[in-house]
């Protein structure tokens, strides 16, 4: 059995040239997450994957207590679909290749962006979407998905992830989308040691319309 006191957070960041405009936001609101998920029970390992039409992984498997501050420097277009292949496929690989009891019994892929899809070529959006579905159905993953300047929830939903996991932010609010993720997570986190059949909360209707005002 996974060791079910033991989560990972694979967090995947948009870096593109856009995200200037809100990057101090994002910054600071990372920073904050990870010390919300500091104070958290069980363990807690973080991956960093930022992505513009390039994906580089900043760290990974890294503990929350040990993992750096954030170095955002925006450039570049949008490849979001690349990226989420990229960073699903190299973490099911990676975790596949252990020992079943060292395998996180919680995964947490959380997704940030500011735009659109618009610099992929390697991956399509329905396979990313049967991609997410797979590792959401078979193993129990959980998808966040957080989006400026869209619809999150219909593109969310084009992706592969469920509805009440997706969410709308206003440019001028990804801290407080960060802040309400990262509850969100951490009490996903403490009910999972009680439940290991617990569920991730939705996002609110009081986030969702925090998040949508300017």
């Amino acid at each position: 059995m996974p060791n079910q006191n033991l989560t990972l957070i694979a967090f995947l960041l948009d870096r593109s040239g856009s995200m200037q405009s809100i990057k101090s936001d994002v910054v600071g609101g990372f920073d904050a997450f990870l010390t919300e998920q500091r104070g958290g029970d069980g363990e807690c390992r973080v991956t960093l994957a930022q992505f513009d039409n390039e994906y580089e992984v900043v760290y990974h498997d890294v503990p929350v207590g040990e993992v750096p501050p954030l170095a955002l420097n925006p450039r570049g277009s949008t490849a979001l679909l690349d990226s989420m292949g990229k960073l699903i496929t190299d973490t099911a690989a990676e975790i596949s290749a252990r020992a079943e009891e060292d395998r996180p019994g919680s995964v947490i892929i959380a997704i940030m962006t500011d735009g659109l899809e618009n610099a992929s070529h390697e991956w399509s959006r329905p396979a990313i979407k049967s991609l997410v579905e797979q590792q959401t159905n078979e193993f129990g993953w959980e998808f966040l998905y957080m989006g400026a300047d869209q619809d999150a929830v219909e593109v969310g939903r084009g992706l592969g992830v469920k509805a009440e996991q997706a969410v709308t932010y206003g440019r001028g609010k990804s801290r407080e989308a960060m802040a309400a993720m990262s509850g969100n997570v951490r009490g996903y986190r403490n009910a999972k040691l009680a439940d290991m059949d617990a569920a991730m909360p939705a996002f609110s209707d009081e986030q969702r319309v925090e998040l949508s005002e300017e």
